[in-house]
């Protein structure tokens, strides 16, 4: 069964840092793209970055470009989204997705199939 399992939230201050992973079971990553999309209260879900297959390409919404990294560990099936200078308005429950892909590109988009359950993130003083 495929299973993506996303970890690593929690309360942070603003201007901290926290690294986000999501675990794959049941499938391998290599040929899958990857996506971390995020929902605060009351506001749609927002795609905020993706990692192609391979990692060789990566994108970023403006709202989090130059602080939040992504990154793949294949040999791990394991994506991460690091994620530093937070503020309060990244507070959100963060979600990762992937979607079968032999492109070395990737897009930001909600159309990805499969979805993890949901991390929290609170930055907050």
């Amino acid at each position: 069964q495929l299973q993506l399992v996303e970890s690593g939230g929690g309360l942070v201050q603003p201007g901290g840092s926290l690294r986000l992973s999501c675990a794959a079971s049941g499938f391998t990553l290599d040929y899958y793209a990857i996506g971390w999309f995020r929902q605060a209260p009351g506001k749609e879900r927002e795609g905020i970055s993706c990692i192609s297959t391979g990692g060789s390409s990566t994108a970023y919404a403006d709202s989090v470009k130059g602080r939040f990294t992504i990154s793949r560990d294949d040999a791990k099936n394991t994506a991460y989204l690091e994620m530093n200078s937070l503020k309060p308005e990244d507070t959100a429950v963060y979600y990762c997705a992937t979607r079968y892909s032999l492109f070395r590109s990737c897009v930001i988009s909600p159309s990805y199939p499969n979805w993890g359950q949901g991390t929290q993130v609170t930055v907050s003083s």
